[in-house]
Formats: structure tokens, sequence, C-alpha cells
């Protein structure tokens, strides 16, 4: 029973972790940016497609294909905000989230033409095939690592947001565009590369994902609710909020999906109402 109960401790850990890795990146754009973009989890397909077709048609070592991943999900960004998204940054929710949802359908219906609409194989290298011992339990090695990666980034994006030039940067521009702008920010310049960021972060986090949450078109809507649920029930503009969201909302889905099958699915949006009702601005709220 305790083995057990360890076991599903540690991949609802897992889990989670590969959620709020994805899920970084739309609290950075609906807390900092103030954009409401349901379509962040096209931004993880193009990343898992980048990723799987790197390894499978071009025999790209696993480590690499990540970088791409995050590549083509950072691109991607970019290329968008640059084109579509900063013309609707003064725009009122509504619209936003009819134009982010919009994109979500084109990327369907452009992953189905290009790749069909079947899961996409992928398969683990054999150096992160096998399992560890962890407290007398055999655990995935592929999910050790997935938690020690997400362990790092999320130091990293620590550092970056609170002890760095770009961080402040990014702070500034957000508080005041104009007074960070008469400051000589480059405010435009500022919003996207964050935004890139966010997506390149969403890219990885789809490649990472293709062992635990699998890949096909419907990817983005499939997962949509899942990665709302972390940075609502976390609190937007904050990095530790949706950390600790996603590593509760995980461990009780796995949780539930194990031990009472029947309505595991829906535990998570029990927990989800309870955790709103008892913080109405999130575990952590909204930065001042």
């Amino acid at each position: 029973m305790l083995s057990n109960f360890i076991g599903v401790l540690f991949d609802g850990v897992a889990y989670g972790s590969l959620l709020f890795l994805i899920s970084v990146g739309l609290s950075i754009t609906m807390g900092l940016m103030n954009f409401v973009n349901l379509a962040h989890g096209a931004f993880a397909m193009i990343g898992g497609y980048a990723c799987v077709i790197a390894m499978n048609r071009y025999g790209v070592p696993f480590p690499l294909a990540l970088l791409l991943a995050f590549a083509a999900g950072a691109l991607a960004g970019l290329v968008l905000e640059r084109l579509l998204y900063r013309r609707l940054y003064r725009a009122n929710p509504l619209d936003q989230v009819l134009f982010s949802i919009g994109l979500v359908f084109i990327s369907i219906a452009a992953a189905t033409y290009f790749w069909g609409s079947q899961q996409q194989p992928s398969q683990l290298p054999p150096w992160l095939s096998g399992q560890v011992s962890l407290l007398g339990v055999e655990v995935g090695l592929y999910r050790l690592v997935l938690i020690g990666l997400v362990v790092l980034i999320t130091l990293g994006l620590q550092l970056l947001v609170e002890r760095t030039r770009f961080g402040a940067r990014i702070r500034a521009s957000v508080d005041n565009q104009q007074a960070a702008a008469g400051l000589g920010i480059n405010v435009g310049r500022v919003f996207s590369l964050t935004f890139a960021l966010g997506s390149g972060l969403a890219g990885l986090g789809g490649g990472l994902g293709l062992d635990v949450l699998g890949l096909d078109p419907n990817f983005p809507i499939k997962y949509m609710v899942y990665f709302l649920l972390v940075v609502v029930v976390g609190g937007a503009s904050t990095i530790k909020g949706p950390l600790i969201a996603a590593l509760i909302l995980g461990v009780f889905d796995v949780a539930g999906k194990y031990y009472v099958p029947a309505i595991g699915s829906f535990i998570i949006y029990g927990m989800m109402v309870l955790l709103l009702v008892l913080f109405p601005a999130g575990l952590v709220g909204k930065r001042s």
C-alpha cells in the first residue's frame, strides 16, 4: 500500500511538473501581458511535432530534439506575436478569446492536414527508459529527469524575472508602458521576447510530454482546460503560484484516476472549485 502511494505521488508530481512547464508561459501572457491566450496549447503542439519529427525522420538525439522543440515554439510565438497578437493587446478579453480560439482550430486543421489525425509514435531513448529505486519504490527514470528539469527551469525563470535587467524591463513594461518607454525601454521588443519565451517553454513541454501526454492534432483543445486551471488556481503573473497549483492538480488527478477510476477524471475539477472558493485570487494572487 505504501509503495503504491509513493508511486502515485511520484507520478502525480511528474505530471504536475509537466503541466507547469507548459502553463507557465500562459501565466506570463495572462498575468504580465494581460492577454487571454487560449491558443497556448498550440505552441506546445508545435514543439511536440518538431521533436517527434526530428527524432523519427532524421534520427536527431532526444536532447537536441528538445532544443528544436523549444526553438519551434519560440519562433512560432515570435512570428504570431509580431503579426497578430500585438494588434489585440488593447482589445477587450472577448475579442482575445475569440481570436485565440480561432487559432486553436486553425492549428488543429493544419496539424491534421500535414501529419494526419493519428497519435504520433514516440519512443524514449534507452538511457531514459529504465527504472530507479526511490525510497524502496521503483520509479521511472524519465519522470525523475522530468522533475529535475522543471526544478532547474523554475529556478532559472525566477532568477530571470527577479534578478536580471531583462526581468526588470518586463516588470516596468507591465506596470506602466508609457513610463517604461520614456526611460528608453523598447516595450514592443520586450513583449515580443517575453511572448516568445513563454511559447518556447510550451514547445519544450510539448516535446517532454510526448511519453506522458501523447501528441495528436487535438492536443491544443484536449489540454486547454488543464493549462487554464493551473494559471487560474495558482494565480496569474507569478511563477510560484502556478507551480504549486500544477503539483496539487497533478497529484490529485493521477491519484483519482488510480484509486477511483470511475470518477477520477472529475476530481481535478472538484479540487479547482475547492481551491478557488478558498483562494479566490489564486494560491499566490496577482502581483500588485
